[in-house]
C-alpha cells in the first residue's frame, strides 16, 4: 500500500501535515510524469525511426530518435508553459 491509501494511524486523524502531503503528492506526481513521458516517447520515436529493429542502432535511427526525443521534450516544454502562464 501507497501512502496514499493506507488507512490512517491512531485515532481515526491523519498523522500527515499538509506540506507533507503535498511533497508525497508532487513526488507521485513527477513520478507518473515521467513514466507517461518515456513510455510516449519510446512509443512515438520507435514506431518512426526503427524500421528494421536488430541487436543495435543504425547511424540513421540514432540520430532519428535523437531528433524526435529533443522535439518532444521541447513541444513539451512549450504546453508546460503556457498552461503554467495561463494559471497565473
Amino acid at each position: 500500500m501507497d501512502s496514499f491509501s493506507s488507512p490512517p494511524s491512531g485515532s481515526g486523524s491523519p498523522n500527515i501535515s499538509t506540506a507533507d502531503f503535498m511533497d508525497q503528492f508532487k513526488t507521485q506526481l513527477a513520478q507518473a510524469y515521467a513514466q507517461e513521458f518515456i513510455e510516449t516517447v519510446r512509443g512515438k520515436c520507435f514506431d518512426k525511426c526503427i524500421t528494421k529493429p536488430g541487436s543495435s542502432l543504425s547511424g540513421s535511427e540514432s540520430s532519428c530518435i535523437s531528433r524526435c526525443v529533443d522535439r518532444y521534450i521541447e513541444a513539451t516544454g512549450i504546453v508546460s508553459r503556457a498552461l503554467f502562464s495561463a494559471t497565473r
